[in-house]
């Protein structure tokens, strides 16, 4: 297979509040599935981190990346170039989850990355599989400390 495909969801039980990502990697007939949750965080940085543990998770930079994903917040930030404004303007006007956008940016300089935005809670059975991982995980733990946000948040 020529490319990578990668679905991503992100939940939070109250924002902020406990919550979880949910991602799957496909490539050929290989699947693999991630999610983690976290004590207390957003519903955009499990989005977030969804993708960013995904492309953390890749064995290979020289295959195009199709990310699927019910985020504008991220589709939007990236393929309407606000990102590229953000660093330019080192975030300025209070854009919030500068490090994980950061972290991405790092990531994605190094490989072909396509978004594709999926309408959540619908038919599609990748986009439906990821919000079950992202929610079980944001329901049930083990939570880890989003270190960064609980620091800003005080």
């Amino acid at each position: 297979m020529n490319k990578i495909v990668i679905y991503t969801d992100g939940s939070s039980r109250g924002n902020p509040g406990p919550g979880g990502y949910g991602a799957i990697l496909m490539w050929g007939q290989k699947v693999k599935e991630l999610s983690k949750a976290f004590r207390k965080t957003t519903n955009n940085r499990m989005e977030l981190l969804g993708v960013i543990s995904a492309l953390e998770a890749l064995k290979t930079k020289e295959l195009p990346v199709h990310i699927f994903t019910d985020s504008k917040y991220i589709v939007d930030s990236v393929e309407k170039k606000w990102l590229d404004n953000w660093i330019k303007t080192n975030f300025k006007g209070g854009k919030k989850n500068k490090d994980l956008w950061m972290q991405y940016h790092g990531l994605a300089k190094s490989l072909k990355i396509q978004f594709h935005w999926v309408k959540g809670h619908a038919d599609n059975p990748y986009n439906n599989r990821c919000d079950e991982l992202a929610t079980l995980a944001a329901d049930n733990g083990p939570w880890e400390i989003d270190a960064e946000y609980e620091a800003i948040a005080k």
